[in-house]
């Protein structure tokens, strides 16, 4: 990027210092290509730079998105009205994944490894007045946590009831539909749980003679939260090397240290100081997951926030995405969600909602395997990536993927399509169309059952 920048102002600026004596037709002619070639070149480059800003600047702009998978998702809301149906055709099936909604951070560890030491800072006198107020305020939240650990906040309960509502705004002429069955299944986690019940409670307010069926089961875990195996466990370790060099590199904890403690020698000898901003880190951008919570996330400047979002960026990016630096093969972890996804879609004949609730490791690596958008992007500059894949686009909290079904109306002839929604936002697909949003769906099932099949046969030599 810095070698464009300089390549073009170089060639700008020696082009505009060259003593022209002569003044030719053809000179002027020659000066006239090459000011339009130059300025051209300098444009392009220009572009380039404000592209690799542009994840710097979302997060300057909008301090929430830094969370990552901690993001709340009504902070981040799709903007875009949705394009409306194709003339001739009625959606008659809708098929979702969604991610549970926020929640509290998972372990006890998470709130301890920074309240522990800070609380020994305190007692020797190692506090600033600054770490002396992060401590209270910590001490004031940590209650909150007891016997709470990962359950869904009213943060969450919220954005599902939001998603249920607009869902049903969406495609009020399937959800309209008398008895509309709805098959909700979920995985075994009470958070997820709890987030199914708050987007069906919004089904049935909107249409009373839905019949709605809810199913908690470990027999569908295989498809709904599916471990790692074969390839995917094989290249899983693949990341790690690569993700401690981007840890050391991206994290720079001198300001924050100082900003807290009163003394570098006693940081050194009691802290590890990387790690202890990582981790506090997390507990700031996770507060947005609570309707009373207490801002520590201003600690950190925007430059901290990039560049701290950005290591999470690519450990999520080499863990779940198509990440040739563990030889694209991460998504496959979701490839049972995406047979269940066709073979359900397969057995359609009525209007009728599958619902299915988890985790965010399986909305990411499933974003990534339908490549919808950018999430199939492959990248081998780990420091480029945040140019075309980031992570706040994919998975917040409650984050989900719908895919809608249209079939020609009565007395009508063509194509069953579809068309994908990440978080509520239109999104192209890896196959050819003429009418995007929508994609035929035949076309686009025989897309993804070849891709699986590659990988089904890679995974079994």
């Amino acid at each position: 990027m810095n070698l464009l920048k300089v390549l073009s102002y170089y060639c700008f600026f020696s082009f505009f210092s060259v003593p022209l004596n002569f003044d030719t037709t053809l000179t002027k002619k020659f000066k006239s290509i090459m000011k339009k070639i130059i300025f051209s070149f300098f444009l392009f480059s220009f572009a380039i730079y404000v592209i690799a800003q542009e994840a710097r600047t979302q997060i300057s702009q909008n301090r929430f998105l830094c969370a990552s998978n901690y993001l709340d998702y009504d902070n981040y809301p799709a903007q875009e009205k949705l394009t409306p149906t194709p003339k001739g055709y009625e959606i008659y099936y809708l098929s979702h994944y969604g991610r549970h909604g926020s929640r509290w951070l998972l372990s006890d560890n998470d709130y301890m490894s920074v309240i522990k030491p800070m609380r020994k800072a305190k007692e020797e006198g190692k506090l600033t007045d600054t770490g002396l107020e992060l401590l209270e305020k910590l001490e004031s939240f940590y209650p909150t946590t007891i016997n709470r650990l990962g359950d869904l906040t009213t943060v969450g309960e919220r954005q599902h009831h939001g998603i249920g509502k607009r869902m049903t705004q969406h495609f009020p002429e399937l959800f309209k539909t008398k008895n509309l069955p709805v098959d909700a299944r979920n995985t075994v986690v009470i958070r997820c749980i709890l987030s199914m019940t708050a987007e069906c409670e919004e089904i049935t307010a909107f249409n009373p003679s839905a019949k709605v069926h809810n199913d908690v089961s470990e027999s569908l875990q295989y498809y709904l939260n599916e471990p790692w195996k074969g390839l995917v466990r094989a290249n899983a370790d693949k990341a790690n090397h690569l993700l401690d060099q981007y840890r050391d590199q991206l994290t720079h904890p001198d300001r924050i240290i100082n900003l807290l403690f009163n003394d570098n020698q006693w940081t050194k000898d009691n802290l590890r100081e990387k790690s202890f901003m990582r981790r506090l880190f997390d507990v700031a951008t996770n507060m947005q997951s609570h309707d009373q919570f207490e801002e520590i996330l201003d600690l950190f400047t925007d430059e901290e926030c990039y560049e701290l979002w950005k290591i999470r960026n690519i450990d999520w990016y080499l863990r779940y995405a198509h990440a040739p630096q563990t030889n694209s093969v991460m998504p496959f972890s979701q490839r049972n969600l995406l047979k269940n996804i066709i073979e359900t879609a397969d057995t359609v004949t009525q209007k009728q909602v599958t619902l299915r609730f988890g985790h965010e490791v399986c909305v990411m690596p499933l974003a990534c395997l339908l490549e919808l958008g950018t999430c199939g992007a492959v990248v081998q500059d780990l420091d480029t990536l945040d140019n075309v894949w980031r992570n706040y686009n994919i998975f917040p909290m409650a984050c989900n993927v719908q895919i809608a079904f249209y079939r020609p109306k009565k007395g009508k002839k063509g194509d069953v399509l579809v068309k994908a929604l990440l978080n509520e936002r239109e999104m192209t697909l890896p196959v050819h169309t003429d009418s995007f949003p929508y994609y035929k769906w035949e076309e686009l099932r025989e897309y993804y059952l070849r891709k699986i099949e590659n990988y089904d046969n890679m995974n079994n030599q």
